[in-house]
């Protein structure tokens, strides 16, 4: 007997559907190539005063795919600005950097890290004075730890200032980021940036310790 159109309709509509299913299925196991590139990207995270001046140095360098300024150090749980500057949370504040290490290097983090702070001011950094600004390495493994380590020994050793590294190595806790009008401060608000920067002393300084930059 010949099936009806109706039939015949339903019939092509169920394989249809079901060729979709696998169709979805098979895409949902494979890996996408967002996430073959995610699954290589590393965390390094750096203390060094205002986060707002530490994110440019690093959103420069070929490698570095984000930086994220926020809290790290304390025991407050998701803590705000206010209550990190009011101090009694135990945060500094840092930026996150998130990159690709074909590309760049945690030795080379480290290198920048350390031309852009004063590793021998054990109060906080430059006119930002207290407990949340002071410097830290923190490292997420112990690789990073040893690196760290190895290249705060190094700027004992041969450092321009013969004073001790005020800059601790800790490791890494809970990440708090800061609100969204600190992200990126410096290309939302550039003229503020700019002139924060002029009257904090921190290229002064920082040219005091090691010279003009190259760039």
């Amino acid at each position: 007997m010949r099936a009806s159109s109706g039939k015949i309709a339903s019939f092509v509509a169920g394989v249809l559907a079901a060729a979709f299913f696998m169709t979805g299925a098979l895409l949902a196991q494979a890996p996408s190539s967002e996430g073959e590139k995610s699954a290589k990207l590393v965390v390094a995270t750096f203390a060094g005063g205002c986060f707002w001046c530490m994110e440019p140095p690093y959103d420069a360098l070929d490698g570095v795919v984000s930086t994220t300024s926020g809290f790290m150090g304390g025991t407050t749980a998701n803590p705000t600005y206010q209550q990190v500057t009011a101090g009694g949370t135990g945060h500094i504040e840092v930026v996150q950097v998130l990159y690709d290490p074909t590309k760049v290097t945690y030795e080379k983090l480290l290198d920048v890290y350390w031309r852009n702070v004063d590793p021998y001011d054990a109060g906080g950094q430059f006119c930002d004075r207290g407990e949340s600004y002071t410097t830290a390495i923190f490292a997420h493994t112990p690789e990073q730890k040893k690196l760290a380590e190895a290249s705060k020994t190094a700027l004992a050793a041969s450092g321009p200032f013969k004073q001790p590294i005020a800059t601790v190595v800790r490791d890494a806790g809970p990440f708090t980021p800061a609100e969204d009008y600190h992200q990126n401060y410096y290309v939302k608000n550039p003229l503020r940036y700019k002139y924060y920067r002029y009257r904090c002393g921190r290229d002064d300084r920082l040219e005091a310790i090691w010279g003009k930059p190259t760039q």
